[in-house]
């Protein structure tokens, strides 16, 4: 009597790669968040500096309450998109493993020749667990990836923002270098932002 066939395990290879995604999407979020943080921070600096500067800064004071805004929003957004991933570890998980059972039903039918009682049954149970696990995880991916697209919009209008201030910098009399400074500030820690979403938005939880 001939040994049974072992059946591979595929599936270590694939979760290792959709963990992998979703540590790499909660690391760029958290690194938004301390951007966020630092904006916030550098917004009051620039609100007390425009103040210093009295009317001169008016404008520029104007448009750094306005970055403070931006950032407490920016934070909210990445909240939510945390919210949305904290538990998606456990649905590629469960993902791989219905697909790896599936698989050893799949080969343990094509040995005994769909001769063993109720494995077929297993087999058609565990590809429908498998389907609402993935349509679950699918849209969990679409809703990360319409949430990314609504703060993407959010921090161009903090870009618009940042660029405005420079302009009213200008503005600032004696203060004026130490003003430009702050917006030029403004404007490089945004553009790191934007590149934090644009790679949150190359990611995918699941793979079609």
């Amino acid at each position: 009597m001939n040994a049974p066939e072992r059946v591979p395990f595929a599936g270590s290879r694939a979760v290792a790669g959709e963990l992998a995604c979703i540590v790499r999407v909660n690391e760029e979020i958290k690194a938004v968040v301390a951007t966020a943080t630092r904006i916030n921070l550098m917004a009051l600096n620039a609100i007390f500096l425009a103040k210093r500067a009295g009317n001169a800064a008016l404008g520029f004071g104007v448009l750094s309450n306005e970055l403070r805004r931006f950032a407490q929003d920016l934070t909210r957004h990445m909240a939510v998109l945390r919210d949305m991933t904290s538990g998606s570890v456990g649905s590629v998980t469960g993902v791989v493993q219905h697909q790896r059972n599936s698989r050893i039903l799949s080969e343990a039918i094509r040995l005994s020749g769909e001769g063993v009682p109720g494995v077929d049954m297993a087999r058609r149970r565990c590809n429908q667990r498998l389907a609402r696990e993935l349509a679950s995880l699918r849209g969990l991916d679409q809703r990360l990836r319409a949430a990314v697209e609504e703060t993407q919009q959010l921090v161009e209008l903090g870009g618009v923002l940042a660029r405005s201030a420079k302009i009213e910098a200008a503005y600032g009399g004696g203060f004026s270098p130490a003003l430009m400074q702050v917006s030029t500030d403004f404007a490089d820690v945004i553009a790191q932002i934007k590149r934090s979403l644009e790679n949150l938005s190359k990611e995918r939880l699941v793979k079609d």
